[in-house]
């Protein structure tokens, strides 16, 4: 019975500093990240069952981190020296804005290959008006 408590005891602590730790800034009412942090590994079931209770925002989306993706550095080694305004003026573009960039290129590569298309089809009309 005392492992059983213990080990509901400790999957509590884990998920309680898990969800601390993973969660944003914005995302903790009350108290500071750390101060939770303290809090449930001096006091664990007290601390765990706090957060949860009032420490915890239900209220705001998480975002969770894909675990194992991988990072992706945007930009050259000379973006990082650039300046904060610089930046700040990098903007991030949405699912929908790059599907819409992409069906662009895909009619803007469409044209140019009719273009060609006829273009080759005129130089070949060319070539048989001249030649007779």
């Amino acid at each position: 019975m005392y492992a059983l408590l213990s080990l509901v005891l400790l999957v509590l602590v884990v998920a309680a500093l898990v969800d601390i730790i993973t969660r944003q800034d914005g995302q903790v009412k009350h108290l500071p990240k750390v101060v939770w942090v303290l809090l449930v590994i001096f006091l664990p079931l007290i601390g765990s069952l706090l957060w949860f209770v009032i420490g915890h925002d239900y209220d705001t989306p998480m975002a969770h981190p894909r675990l194992g993706a991988p990072r992706r550095r945007t930009g050259s080694a000379s973006s990082a020296q650039a300046t904060p305004t610089a930046q700040a003026e990098r903007r991030i573009t949405s699912t929908e804005e790059q599907l819409a960039s992409l069906d662009r290129e895909i009619e803007f590569h469409a044209e140019q290959a009719r273009i060609r298309r006829i273009e080759a089809e005129l130089a070949e009309r060319r070539r048989l008006t001249e030649g007779t």
